[in-house]
């Protein structure tokens, strides 16, 4: 019946009448805008704009992989934490889909032969050793406490997102490629520090408008989901933009400006230089509201790794932010904030270190393998730590902790030994900007656990698609090294194989020895 019906629209659609053809072509548009109407009618037009945005999303990931990059920055940057409003027994989440249809159509092409072979690069052994090390913790510590769908839905996010690595190292394989998924990466990191700074300075009760707006996508509304220095409303607002904790939109902006500050001054530049300047300086203004210190110092360390490593004019500029910190009048309540914090004077900061000694407390007694990720066996224990690589030992023991420096350890060494062989300046840049930009998250997760926590699964995908990213340029550079080499290599032909050429008169015939041009 199906059949029949497409078959008589097609007739329609290709009559021999012209007036048969418009008024066929009329009657499917009438009947499209009526559906679209009726639609908008029935879910409101924000829920049918959100719904037109994925399904042409979709169809661009299924075209191309790339795309699925660029709807994964937005997603992570933009609305980390929407959710769809269907419940199918949980809402999935804006990312869940993002991250679902990215693999769904990699696996799909490398399954079918569309997608070249797989590529684990020298990184992929430890990153795998990491994922299973993380399953096994996480059903050993199903022992001690059950998980409902929550806590699986949550941890499946985080291996996705780890194992985004190797779908950044399979899918981005030429320069135009990853200066393709950088570029995106940019602007969406930019589009976040942007809303940062706006959503601080308007009105207080336009941005709760504009959130109340995002609840029915289940972000907190009303003038809680504003946040102040010490939770205390007559104090210091600190910026969240949409990201909901200032601390987490620290750290992305850590990423963010990360990866601009080598396009500022690198001789092949992604954006021009004017707007890359103009979105370091939103940035890096964005990650100062937010008051985050550990998002200062981790910006401050990428910035002097790529300072001390190439670009030299970064120093004044670094200079030039400092003083302005030390000087400023509208800045030193943050210096004071700042230098409390390292000597360990405010309450915050003594939090900190309460939940640094329960920690090592909850590690002495399940060193090896933690107690995976969904709750404790010990009722004077608690899971939870302001710092990246407690939450990690807690979790997966001093073994997972180890694999993951592991896997550091030899990122930096594979930056390091294949930068010292020269690049492409383009690629330099994004190389060692990615490099700065991980460098900065993890220091800043000596004081914070958001990159590794199931609360904040799109921390995760940002920290190991950088990762990814960085090492996908290293293989990049490696075959455009080798691919000059090899043209460059003098072939030896067997004479008989000309012997069909006739030589000019009167002379013999000859043999090719030559490389090819």
């Amino acid at each position: 019946m199906l059949t029949t019906g497409y078959q008589r629209v097609q007739r329609l659609l290709f009559a021999p009448n012209p007036w048969a053809r418009r008024a066929a072509l009329g009657g499917i548009l009438g009947l499209g805008a009526l559906f679209i109407a009726l639609f908008i009618g029935i879910v409101g037009p924000l829920l049918a704009l959100a719904a037109a945005v994925a399904l042409v999303g979709g169809l661009m990931i299924l075209a191309d992989t790339h795309w699925g990059f660029v709807a994964l920055a937005a997603v992570v940057y933009l609305l980390p934490f929407g959710s769809l409003p269907v419940d199918i027994g949980f809402k999935p989440t804006f990312l869940d889909v993002a991250l679902g249809a990215l693999f769904f159509v990699w696996v799909f092409r490398l399954i079918t032969g569309q997608e070249r072979a797989f590529e684990a690069s020298p990184l992929g052994l430890l990153v795998l050793l990491f994922i299973f090390m993380a399953i096994f913790s996480f059903a050993r510590g199903l022992t001690y406490a059950s998980a409902n769908s929550y806590f699986v839905r949550r941890f499946a996010e985080i291996l996705l997102g780890i194992s985004l690595f190797f779908v950044a190292v399979n899918t981005v394989r030429t320069p135009d490629e990853l200066s393709w998924v950088v570029r995106w990466l940019l602007l969406a990191g930019w589009g976040c520090a942007l809303i940062a700074v706006i959503f601080y300075y308007i009105p207080q009760e336009w941005t709760v408008a504009i959130l109340d707006r995002l609840a029915r996508f289940d972000y907190p509304g009303g003038f809680g989901a504003l946040r102040w220095i010490e939770d205390d409303p007559e104090g210091t607002m600190r910026a969240i933009g949409t990201a909901v904790d200032p601390n987490v939109l620290g750290g992305m902006l850590i990423l963010v400006a990360g990866l601009l500050a080598p396009q500022l001054f690198a001789a092949r530049r992604l954006l021009p230089r004017w707007l890359t300047a103009l979105m370091l300086l939103t940035a890096v203004l964005a990650l100062y509201l937010t008051y985050s210190r550990s998002a200062l110092l981790g910006l401050a360390t990428s910035l002097g790794l790529l300072a001390v490593l190439k670009y030299r004019r970064l120093i004044p500029l670094g200079l030039v932010g400092v003083l302005l910190l030390f000087l400023l009048p509208q800045t030193q309540d943050y210096v004071a904030r700042l230098m409390a914090g390292l000597a360990g004077e405010d309450l915050a900061t003594q939090m900190r270190f309460g939940e640094y000694k329960d920690a090592l407390i909850l590690i002495s007694r399940y060193p090896l393998f933690g107690v995976g990720f969904t709750g404790v066996p010990d009722i004077d224990l608690y899971l939870g730590v302001s710092m990246l690589y407690l939450i990690m030992a807690e979790n997966m023991g001093i073994i997972g902790l180890g694999i993951f420096l592991a896997v550091m350890v030899g990122f930096f060494a594979m930056v390091f030994s294949s930068w010292r062989q020269g690049y492409d300046p383009r690629l330099e840049a994004i190389l060692l900007g990615s490099a700065g930009a991980v460098l900065g998250a993890l220091v800043s997760g000596i004081f914070d656990h958001y990159w590794f926590n199931l609360a904040y699964p799109h921390m995760t995908v940002l920290f190991w698609l950088h990762v990814g990213l960085a090492t996908a340029t290293i293989l990049i550079q490696r075959q455009q090294a080798q691919e000059p080499s090899l043209a460059l290599q003098p072939v030896t032909v067997p004479s008989d194989a000309y012997q069909a050429l006739e030589a000019p008169q009167g002379a013999e015939r000859y043999t090719r020895q030559t490389p090819p041009t």
